[in-house]
């Protein structure tokens, strides 16, 4: 199950490792401070920041870390490639779903890990237990392996406008992908990549609480862009929200390997 409903958690708690996944592009917001004033029970913190390489040309994109960091932070969290982890976060970017891809690109074995449909804004709107208590951890030895085919890099891009062996699906607003508003992050130009195209995120996900579209839905979704094979790699701004389109078109393509511009349009739309 690549998403598990917030009544199949509530069941299931004590079998299965959380993790809290929540990043906020509202810098607003402190998704750390979030965590620690409310939870789901045993879970434990995710920090996409910090489990990420930033580049300092690009320090507000997120680059997967070097394998030997993934480990130890997995390690630090006390989680063993046996278990079952479940991943929610509090975002409207759905950044429970970058973790899920970071953890299926080294290697965690892909039925192991699923992310929370709705997360802990429909948690919360349900009522269900949160806590303030600090989650007990036991270090583990964490191995990882990576699978380099689910990301691309920019000079791939850059190929692929010429040759079009893939297809690039953006997850920015519509208004960001056709250039007509500026873009969030200073030294970002407007527009996107040639040849690419756009199912903004907002366009998946039911607003009032964070859950994905059915399966009917999505499908249509897809299909009316064009996108039915599974030569598809998603992009966005900084590779946060690319992954919620990569795990939405998993639920709907069998095939589909997820696969990321892990630059995304922050490394292609430098100035």
């Amino acid at each position: 199950m690549t998403l598990v409903s917030t009544d199949w958690l509530d069941q299931n708690l004590n079998k299965v490792k959380v993790i809290d996944a929540s990043w906020h592009l509202n810098k607003n917001r402190d998704a750390f401070a979030e965590y620690n004033k409310e939870h789901i029970e045993n879970s434990i913190f995710f920090d996409l920041d910090r489990n990420s390489n930033q580049k300092k040309d690009l320090p507000h994109n997120h680059f997967l870390p070097s394998i030997d960091s993934h480990e130890k932070a997995v390690s630090n969290m006390g989680i063993l490639n046996t278990d079952r982890i479940i991943i929610y976060c509090y975002s409207d970017l759905i950044s429970s779903c970058r973790a899920w891809f970071q953890f299926l690109y080294f290697g965690h074995e892909p039925k192991l890990v699923s992310v929370l449909n709705g997360g802990m804004k429909k948690w919360k709107l349900e009522g269900r237990k949160v806590t303030n208590l600090k989650t007990k951890i036991i270090s583990s030895k964490y191995k990882a392996k990576e699978n380099k085919k689910m990301i691309k890099i920019k000079s791939q891009i850059e190929e692929n406008i010429k040759k079009k062996n893939f297809t690039v699906l953006d997850a920015r607003s519509k208004n960001r992908f056709f250039g007509l508003e500026p873009e969030p992050r200073p030294g970002i130009k407007s527009g996107s990549i040639e040849g690419s195209k756009s199912i903004p995120l907002s366009e998946i996900v039911n607003k009032e609480d964070n859950t994905f579209l059915n399966t009917k839905k999505l499908r249509d979704i897809f299909n009316s862009g064009g996108i039915n094979s599974d030569k598809i790699v998603m992009s966005c701004g900084s590779s946060v929200s690319a992954a919620s389109l990569a795990l939405a078109y998993s639920l709907i393509n069998d095939d589909y390997v997820p696969k990321i511009y892990i630059g995304s349009w922050t490394e292609f739309g430098k100035k």
